[in-house]
């Protein structure tokens, strides 16, 4: 079992509206709502794929009310905490036509001193009660939750023996990466900030990726989109390009990504199964992109694109 932890958990609402544009009165051709939120999102992947997740954070008002039925509906165990604000909703609008996605995401909810101190006791007892493969710490902090919240959270569970991934963005990864965790998968844009400094090309990721390994942090993926992904352990260098598919959504490919790459490893060799787990992984975030929705993709679907996928092992 795994456990994911989304502080700034939403209802994440997908629009497919054919040449959309500004100023003008939409009627979407194609729309899906559901829980969200991008550890909730690799709890929903890792758990089609045949694994097991519990996913916590933070869930408030109406919005957070239907995120916990819409859990429920999928059989996604939860133990979130319950604060006074209402859970954010985020708003993606896909044009298949001019090929954009644009996205509009709340801040959330304003987050107590007592309420995270409830989240981390809540996180310390599961860890220390329940035996959990990895802890997986997603996504963006919502208001009133310091940088450090994260740090934080990997020393508990580094106290615990849980192994850690962290996946955020912004200030909130490059200071959560200074606690190194065991992976992160952090996209070009993220990796930017871990570096705070622009990225100039495909070498520089790769120079990157072997500081940070060598820092100690033992995975480091980078998504990169219709491009695919990098791969650097202690046993090599990989480079993944995905099939070709219709696309439908980028949301939570890179969550789909980071689940099934997640369940190929804890389930494989775990010393020589780095590049069957890229495999899997950039064949879920494949799969995901395919459809609308966020991490709904099938795992009869996962494992047809996985086949695709082209690897090559550097040096």
């Amino acid at each position: 079992m795994i456990l994911t932890v989304t502080p700034n958990a939403n209802l994440d609402k997908t629009l497919r509206i054919e040449e959309f544009a500004l100023n003008k009165v939409h009627r979407p051709s194609q729309g899906f709502t559901g829980a969200g939120g991008k550890g909730i999102n690799v709890a929903r992947v890792f758990q089609t794929l045949g694994g097991s997740a519990l996913a916590t954070g933070f869930l408030g008002g109406m919005p957070g009310r239907i995120v916990r039925k819409a859990l429920r509906q999928e059989a996604i165990a939860d133990d979130f905490v319950t604060v006074r604000g209402d859970t954010r909703f985020c708003i993606a609008i896909v044009d298949p036509i001019c090929g954009t996605q644009t996205e509009i995401n709340e801040r959330g909810p304003e987050i107590s001193g007592h309420n995270l101190l409830v989240l981390q006791r809540k996180i310390e007892k599961l860890l220390s009660q329940q035996t959990f493969q990895c802890v997986i710490l997603n996504g963006s902090l919502p208001p009133g939750v310091p940088d450090t919240f994260y740090p934080g959270l990997i020393e508990i569970a580094n106290k615990c023996g849980v192994p850690v991934v962290l996946d955020s963005s912004g200030s909130a990864v490059r200071v959560g990466v200074q606690a190194i965790p065991w992976m992160i998968k952090p996209n070009s844009i993220e990796l930017e900030a871990i570096l705070d400094r622009p990225i100039r090309d495909d070498a520089d990721i790769r120079h990157a990726m072997e500081a940070l390994h060598s820092s100690g942090i033992a995975i480091v993926a980078v998504t990169r989109g219709a491009e695919g992904a990098y791969l650097k352990t202690a046993h090599g260098f990989w480079e993944a390009t995905p099939p070709k598919i219709k696309f439908a959504s980028a949301v939570a490919s890179g969550d789909s990504f980071l689940a099934a790459f997640l369940y190929q490893w804890l389930h494989g060799d775990l010393t020589e199964d780095a590049e069957q787990s890229l495999r899997l992984a950039v064949g879920a975030g494949a799969a995901n992109a395919a459809v609308i929705g966020a991490g709904f993709c099938t795992k009869e679907s996962i494992y047809a694109h996985a086949e695709q996928v082209v690897i090559h092992k550097g040096l």
